[in-house]
């Protein structure tokens, strides 16, 4: 049996999928009340849990060999956000005691490309230190804190390894990840606002499938970047043009503008309940360093990510294809 947290997120339902197709027995923890659409139709076991619940983590685990721990909360908001401290840090210690109490052979932890060091020049891959004292957003800290929890385990007998995706896009974005959305619109004609920059995009089918390979074949302790290719926003917008055949605007906000909304996101976020475009933090990334390797994980695992023109086209067929479900959820 294996469990899989986070199983209704984007990375996690496709995961999901991916294991029952190689028939494998999947129980999904499911935060009680949770919308559980992304599951449907597939033949797991769903238990009721919270990752901030100790005793119902002892009884998910019940009968399990691994464990893919990817539930969390993340947040591009600034300011202090306890509850991506809680959820990310003290739900994977939570998890990492359930799992060395249930005797799980094996566990696989889902970090960030963000939870590593900051580097202005050269390129991104494995060597860097997590940096739980990151200045760019609690998210950023919240899983380095928690990889640190990880590697932690492992250095105590734990058969636990890690993966740190990059901007994950493709397929099966029930809840319309922030960049989801942005092709979402793009695939729709509506205007498209978008700041210069660029960033690493990888499909979500092969950090899934980068997940499976770590668990078969990642060494203990160890991390491996799950990395697709760099792209800036405006590409992105015209290649989705391209595969649609379709004209829309696309509106280049000049930076200082783009700054100076990012200043008033948080409360237009919480007054107008919408999800904003620019954040301190999302414009930080964008003109972050995105040169990152994947070639640690291709070389030690086997992976090997599809080209981004592939999971654009695939991921606007999906959205096109399901309007009507995610108009209704």
């Amino acid at each position: 049996m294996i469990l899989v947290t986070g199983a209704t997120g984007h990375i996690g339902n496709v995961l999901v999928r991916q294991l029952v197709e190689k028939g494998k027995q999947v129980r999904a923890l499911i935060w009680r009340g949770e919308d559980t659409t992304p599951l449907q139709n597939l033949d797991i076991e769903m238990v009721a849990g919270d990752v901030l619940d100790p005793e119902s983590l002892h009884q998910a685990v019940q009968g399990v060999e691994q464990v893919y721990h990817l539930a969390g909360v993340i947040s591009i908001m600034p300011g202090q956000q306890p509850l991506v401290w809680r959820v990310n840090v003290e739900g994977t210690r939570n998890m990492l005691q359930a799992a060395k109490g249930g005797g799980v052979g094996r566990f696989v932890y889902t970090s960030s490309i963000h939870a590593l060091q900051r580097v202005d020049g050269g390129v991104i891959d494995e060597s860097l230190p997590y940096d739980p004292d990151n200045p760019y957003g609690a998210y950023d800290r919240s899983k380095a804190a928690a990889t640190l929890e990880v590697q932690r385990a492992a250095r105590e007998g734990l058969e636990a390894v890690i993966v740190c995706p990059t901007g994950v896009i493709g397929p099966y974005d029930f809840r319309r990840s922030e960049m989801g959305q942005v092709i979402l619109d793009a695939a729709e004609r509506k205007p498209s606002p978008y700041v210069d920059g660029a960033y690493d995009f990888v499909d979500v089918r092969d950090v899934a499938q980068g997940l499976i390979l770590a668990s078969e074949k990642g060494r203990t302790g160890e991390s491996y970047i799950l990395s697709g290719a760099r792209m800036s926003v405006r590409y992105l917008l015209e290649t989705i043009r391209e595969i649609t055949g379709k004209g829309f605007s696309m509106i280049r906000v000049p930076r200082p503008l783009a700054e100076l909304g990012a200043k008033l996101a948080p409360f237009y976020y919480r007054l107008g309940k919408a999800r904003p475009r620019f954040t301190p933090y999302s414009l930080e990334v964008l003109q972050s360093n995105s040169h990152i390797s994947h070639e640690k994980a291709t070389r030690e695992l086997g992976y090997r990510p599809r080209t981004l023109h592939e999971s654009l086209a695939d991921t606007v067929r999906w959205f096109l294809e399901n309007r009507a479900l995610l108009e209704n959820g």
